[in-house]
This record gives structure tokens, C-alpha cells and sequence, in this order.
């Protein structure tokens, strides 16, 4: 066979783990030939691409990003698309096409694959929202730098008597929000599924420091807003070229109510992107070559429109249409779970 990998949408600790894999299962046990797209889906309709072979995915297994580089391409213009990278597919005469990516790379990879392309997709996101499998790799790196993050951070809310609001990833779900905040012990966790009340809020830091503590630590997902009816209101950060919601940064906005309504000083932390970089955990890169592994044996049995998924300890096979139905939210028993053990 020959097969074609591109990683589109935002990086992600594992991406180089999956493409290594994907070479070595295909390479050495199939015999068969794979070309890496540069930059996602941009490389596809461009058919900009370069050969990938055991040579070229050495030494990238530790790696953080991508080796293949990532972009997003507005919905429109793949929708647009379909046609050329069609004619792509067969001038270079590919048999299968494995996209790694998230809710809007499958999103995509689903209309090409309605479109005709043979697709074998993995799914790839640090926020665990894909509702299909168990968990995606890079969670667990993100939600491990979010966790240090907390703890290192604990120290200096102690020393100076503060209010620490640490933003995190997760747009619409609060997946590393309730896990890092669960694994360091926060005083407080706000995800964007429970739109939050900032006087309850303010009352849950306050009982800490009435209880004679020094220092509150409170988990904010990027994604959070306050209840309708909140006195406390948030700017609108409007949505980008590609759709997607803009956030107006709720956590220097907790910050500056927690404040004001406790007296105490406040001060946000927004670990933004270094949650996705650096050396991915060695679960992730686990979960990452499991994936690969079984991309290319789907391949193989001509499984297209499907994707690999984590179900218990079972790498399996789900439909793209399922994948792409719906996002994986935090449950509200979940969420009771964190708050009895703040």
C-alpha cells in the first residue's frame, strides 16, 4: 500500500509518537510506502508532501509537536476542496489517508471520507473531548504540566497569602481543569459545563482564609462562564477565521473579582500553550503508538471512515460520524467527585 499521515489542528504531545508508528508498522511489516503532508490538510490540497521512512521518524518518539508541521484550513475552503484533493489521492496513487487530529480535523476527514477518500483517522486533543474513545493522548501530558503548575504554585500563594486563578486549556469542555485540580489539591474548580455563580465562589475562597489559611488556589478552564444572572459579567472575545470562540480571559477577570469582593490579593496564572509542548508522558506516547499501530492495520482490512478509539484497554474501530456527533463533557457526578475532595 501506499499510505499518506498528515497532524492538523492544534499540536499536541504524541503526534510524532503516531507518525513514528504508523512508519514502522507500515515499513517494516507491510512492506509498504508512506508520505508525511506538511502543515495538515493545507499539504493535502496543496500535495505538498515528503516521503517518510524509518530514517526520517528516528529519534522523534520523545519529541513534543509535530515533524510534519499543523494548520487550520477554514471549513468552506476544504468543503471546496474535496475534489482537488480527490485528484491528489489518485495521482499519487494513495491507498489510504491517516489525518491525526481533533473534533474539526475529524470533522473533516468524516466529509472526506463521505466524499470518497479512504480515511483511517486518530483522534488527537490535550482537552479529551472526543466522546468515541476513553481518553486521547495528550491529556495526560497536559493535565501532568498543569498539575506541576499547581503544586509549584501553591508555595508562593502560601508565602505571600494569595489568591492563585490558574487558567488552563479547554475551550468547552473542563476535562484538565477537574483532573489537574483534583491531582493538586485545588480549593476551587470551574469548568465551562457548570456556568459558575461568582458570589458562591467567592463564599467557598472566603470560608479558607475565615478557617485561619492563607492561600486559595482556584482552577479556571478557559471556557468557563459565569451563571446568567451573575453580578459578574464577561466580555464576548467574538469567534475567529475558522469559527472557533475567542476567550476574552476569564482568568484575569476571576482574578480581579476575587479580589475586590475578598480583599485579599488575587493573581492570575494562564499556562496557555505550555500545556501543549515538551516531551509527551510515557502513557501518551503508549496510547500514541497503539493508535498508529492500529490506524495502518485498518487500513490493511480496508476499514475507511473509521477511527481508532481507546475503549477500557481495547484499541477499536468507530465510525467517523460517531466520533464527530458530539463532545465528551464533564458529568455532573464527575464534577461532585471534585468538589466533595477540595
Amino acid at each position: 500500500m501506499r499510505i499518506g499521515v498528515l497532524t492538523s489542528g492544534g499540536d499536541c504531545p504524541g503526534l510524532n509518537a503516531v507518525i513514528r508508528s504508523v512508519v514502522h508498522r507500515a515499513v517494516v511489516d507491510h512492506g509498504d510506502e508512506v508520505i508525511g503532508f506538511h502543515d495538515g490538510w493545507r499539504g493535502l490540497l496543496e500535495c505538498d508532501y515528503r516521503k517518510l521512512d524509518l530514517d526520517a521518524v528516528g529519534g522523534i518518539l520523545a519529541r513534543g509537536g509535530t515533524i510534519l508541521g499543523s494548520s487550520r484550513v477554514q471549513p468552506a475552503h476544504l468543503r471546496d476542496g474535496v475534489e482537488r484533493a480527490r485528484g491528489h489521492v489518485a495521482d499519487l496513487g494513495l491507498d489510504a489517508i491517516i489525518p491525526i487530529g481533533g473534533e474539526g480535523t475529524l470533522k473533516a476527514a468524516n466529509l472526506l471520507a463521505q466524499g470518497g477518500l479512504p480515511i483511517v483517522g486518530v483522534p488527537k486533543t490535550i482537552d479529551n473531548d472526543i466522546a468515541s474513545t476513553d481518553v486521547t493522548f495528550g491529556f495526560d501530558t497536559a493535565v501532568g504540566v498543569a498539575t506541576e503548575a499547581l503544586d509549584r504554585l501553591k508555595t508562593t500563594a502560601e508565602s505571600h497569602q494569595r489568591v492563585m486563578v490558574v487558567e488552563v486549556m479547554g475551550r468547552h469542555t473542563g476535562w484538565i481543569a477537574l483532573h489537574s485540580g483534583m491531582a493538586a489539591g485545588a480549593h476551587a474548580i470551574v469548568v465551562p459545563e457548570r456556568p459558575f455563580d461568582i458570589e458562591e465562589l467567592t463564599a467557598i475562597v472566603g470560608e479558607r482564609f475565615s478557617a485561619g489559611k492563607r492561600f486559595a488556589i482556584v482552577v479556571v478552564a478557559e471556557g468557563a462562564k459565569p451563571a446568567p444572572g451573575s453580578s459578574m459579567a464577561v466580555e464576548e472575545g467574538g469567534t475567529d477565521m475558522y469559527g472557533h470562540e475567542r476567550f476574552a480571559g476569564i482568568g484575569n477577570r476571576l482574578a480581579v473579582e476575587l479580589e475586590a469582593r475578598l480583599g485579599k490579593e488575587a493573581r492570575p496564572v494562564i499556562l496557555g500553550h505550555v500545556q501543549r509542548g515538551g516531551t509527551p508522558t510515557a502513557y501518551d506516547r503508549v496510547l500514541a503508538t497503539r493508535f498508529g499501530w492500529h490506524a495502518v492495520e485498518a487500513a490493511h482490512r480496508g476499514q475507511f471512515g473509521m477511527l481508532t478509539a481507546l475503549r477500557g484497554t481495547d484499541i477499536v474501530m468507530v465510525p467517523l460520524a460517531e466520533a464527530t456527533s458530539t463532545l465528551k463533557t464533564v458529568p455532573a457526578d464527575r464534577y461532585e467527585e471534585a468538589q466533595n475532595v477540595l
